[in-house]
């Protein structure tokens, strides 16, 4: 169990407030505005102690302890620390909750299509025989809810043929190369300068038992694929279309995500020299761009 202490504070005085109750025990000190919900809220879009920017005229400060701890003794060891009087202040016991299950309740399993759904690993998959991929939300970079992604997935289940080589540029969680490995590609590589991202990928992998390769941009193969998947956004996308039309063999497969619909003409434009390109589909103000390699 937890208990909260809370009491305003001058905010010439709030950050002093919290490192001197951290430094008496608390296991966290929330700085708030005490006007938060109503009319009077005053909103920060930076972080006060890093930025500059002040704190609120009168700061809501909150501090947790656990119930076996002196909560009071505490507050009064800041104040004294401080030099302060130890201020009006309000205690409430906080009731335990399982933070875990509270949060997995709020995911449910994602239908791609018929043949792919992406599944949180706590649940049972609503479809045994279909393609379930296994991605937690949260872990990294992109779990198929995103229209962005949404729209990659749902033409890689109608394209991708079995023993096709496969290039995910801009991997982030590994979810396209995961879904192209499930689908049947043979060879598949996950690209991303992000190594976070890459370290995901290999344990999303792992965790749905698909044998695909993830690497930095520089340590890229140089071959030509059968597709290229590219879910990023269109600035990025259009300073890659030499390079990307470079990794896809003639007659191959390209198809293009993270693009806003009015910004698809140019990104189109960008990759017209290379491929046969135009709109694929659109969900929620987003488009992905599909096209074929010329021979030439």
């Amino acid at each position: 169990m937890l208990e909260a202490l809370s009491f305003d504070a001058a905010a010439a005085a709030a950050e002093r407030w919290a490192d001197a109750l951290l430094d008496a025990g608390a296991l966290s000190v929330d700085v708030a505005d005490p006007h938060a919900g109503t009319p009077g809220e005053t909103p920060l879009y930076a972080e006060p102690a890093e930025s500059g920017t002040p704190f609120w005229p009168v700061s809501r400060l909150t501090a947790l302890f656990p119930t076996e701890m002196d909560a009071e003794a505490a507050l009064a060891s800041a104040a004294e620390c401080l030099n302060e009087s130890v201020p009006a202040h309000r205690r409430t016991p906080l009731s335990d909750v399982d933070w875990v299950r509270e949060t997995q309740a709020q995911f449910a399993p994602i239908r791609i299509t018929d043949q792919i759904w992406i599944v949180p690993s706590w649940h049972e998959p609503p479809d045994a025989s279909a393609i379930n991929i296994v991605l937690d939300p949260g872990l990294a970079f992109g779990t198929g809810s995103h229209p962005t992604t949404f729209l990659c997935l749902r033409w890689l289940s109608v394209n991708v043929e079995r023993g096709a080589s496969v290039l995910d540029y801009g991997c982030g969680s590994g979810i396209l190369a995961i879904a192209a490995a499930k689908l049947g590609a043979d060879a598949v590589i996950g690209v991303d300068a992000d190594p976070q991202a890459l370290a995901a990928s290999r344990a999303n992998a792992e965790a749905n038992g698909v044998a695909a390769r993830f690497c930095s941009p520089d340590a890229l193969p140089v071959q030509a694929v059968d597709i290229v998947v590219a879910n990023i956004l269109a600035n990025p996308l259009e300073l890659l279309a030499p390079l990307l039309a470079r990794r896809v063999r003639p007659e191959g497969r390209i198809v293009l995500s993270g693009i806003l619909e009015p910004q698809a003409e140019r990104v189109a434009a960008a990759y017209a020299r290379w491929f046969n390109i135009a709109p694929w589909g659109s969900a929620d103000g987003w488009t992905a761009l599909a096209g074929v390699r010329y021979t030439g």
